[in-house]
């Protein structure tokens, strides 16, 4: 927690930002934060009726942290991974969701292609807060046939009741506050 940093009033007034760069730039913390996620995705421990996460072909992070982790996570298990961007960020695009923050609104948006129907994938991001970000990601992935078989984060805001929004899912998280 000592490398967590908080940041009062980004990206708006009122909204506290928790800061995981220390985190990511700590070769130790990072490597223990991978290591981590990998071995909760072997046994999942809560809602076992989902499919265990082991069984995951592709790893989608969430811009922007969520490709640090989803990339050094889909290494680690042998699995491709793909990213989730915010608009005007892809030249292509198949798909796009839109969903509530905890100050506003935005959107993620898919790549064409980069997802095949039938793929097994395991969501990672930094943070879950209300949840809007994970649901979305999720809505993407399902919606290009493919099978979202778990949800991994380093942190979870649980005052911001993020894990309501994705009930009946597999959702593991690392530090929660």
């Amino acid at each position: 927690m000592s490398l967590i940093r908080k940041v009062p009033d980004f990206p708006r007034p009122g909204v506290l930002f928790w800061d995981l760069a220390p985190v990511f730039a700590d070769a130790a913390a990072f490597a223990a934060v991978v290591d981590a996620f990998i071995v909760p995705t072997q046994v999942p421990t809560q809602v076992p009726t989902q499919v265990p996460t082991q069984q995951v072909d592709v790893v989608v992070g969430v811009e922007a942290r969520g490709f640090l982790l989803g990339a050094a996570v889909a290494y680690a298990l042998g699995a491709g991974v793909v990213g989730v961007r915010k608009p005007g960020k892809l030249p292509l695009v198949c798909d796009r969701e839109g969903y509530a923050l905890e100050y506003g609104v935005a959107s993620l948006e898919l790549a064409p292609g980069v997802l095949r129907p039938g793929q097994r994938a395991l969501v990672v991001d930094d943070v879950l807060a209300t949840g809007g970000t994970a649901a979305a990601t999720c809505a993407l992935v399902e919606r290009a046939g493919v099978t979202v078989t778990g949800i991994a984060v380093l942190l979870e805001i649980v005052s911001l009741h993020g894990r309501d929004r994705l009930a009946g899912r597999w959702l593991h998280a690392l530090l929660t506050l």
